[in-house]
């Protein structure tokens, strides 16, 4: 009887001898086939604007590269461009067109001449009350200054979700609690894909604390020069009041 202990064709590793034809096995030409198939019956179905609503697919998906986005997506893709033109050709703080409570754009170059104190504002915060700090600054400027200062406020949910309320709500709080008499713009975003492009630019004008641009809280503070240019950027800890000085400055520069 012969014995192969001793083969060359064999090692001494009985899994290795296992293992071998394993690895070296081919999948059937037949899965092969089938795979294909099913790549091409879903990419056809998914082609198929009919397909795709018996599928109940409604949304477009990017990354498939299969079909056109959806009406949101392609507008939501439009306003991104328009904004990102907007950043890139804006040179000061009157190319911006911010919405107001009602939705409607306003040209911020109806301000031009003006000093303008911009505020990320929000109506459950530690630092709410700084309203009546805003509103004491706006009415003693004004009055010596008139038509010369003007303080915006911008709503935002971003920070402790501080700020739920409708645009609707959010005025009414002002104006009842704070007799606040500048302009409340509309809700916005300060951070983050959907950011207003107007703190986007004044982020990248004037960053904060070691170069830090992103916006820390509710309260943050830019004040903007009769020429368009940020003079200066605040904490939420600064208080309103202690700001007129910097405000007088900018309106009796020359």
């Amino acid at each position: 009887m012969k014995r192969f202990t001793n083969s060359p064709h064999l090692t001494s590793s009985p899994s290795a001898v296992l293992i071998k034809p394993i690895l070296c096995r081919r999948a059937p030409r037949h899965s092969s086939h089938l795979m294909q198939a099913q790549q091409s019956l879903f990419q056809s179905a998914f082609k198929d604007p009919n397909q795709r609503a018996a599928h109940g697919v409604k949304k477009s998906i990017p990354f498939l590269n299969l079909w056109a986005p959806s009406q949101d997506v392609q507008r939501y893709q439009e306003q991104q461009k328009r904004d990102l033109s907007t950043m890139a050709s804006a040179t000061s703080f009157y190319d911006f067109k911010p919405l107001d409570k009602k939705g409607a754009a306003v040209p911020l170059d109806t301000y031009k001449g003006k000093v303008v104190l911009i505020v990320n504002t929000a109506s459950k915060c530690g630092f709410t009350p700084q309203y009546q700090g805003l509103e004491s600054l706006y009415k003693k400027i004004s009055a010596s200054h008139p038509d010369q200062f003007v303080i915006l406020g911008f709503p935002c949910n971003q920070f402790g979700g501080q700020e739920p309320g409708s645009d609707e709500e959010i005025q009414s709080f002002c104006q009842l609690n704070y007799g606040v008499s500048f302009p409340i713009m509309g809700k916005t975003d300060v951070n983050g894909d959907k950011a207003n492009p107007l703190f986007e630019w004044l982020k990248e004008e004037k960053p904060g604390l070691l170069g830090m641009k992103r916006v820390k809280w509710n309260f943050e503070k830019w004040l903007v020069g009769k020429d368009g240019k940020v003079r200066g950027r605040w904490a939420s800890t600064t208080k309103p009041e202690s700001l007129e000085k910097e405000v007088l400055g900018a309106i009796n520069e020359a």
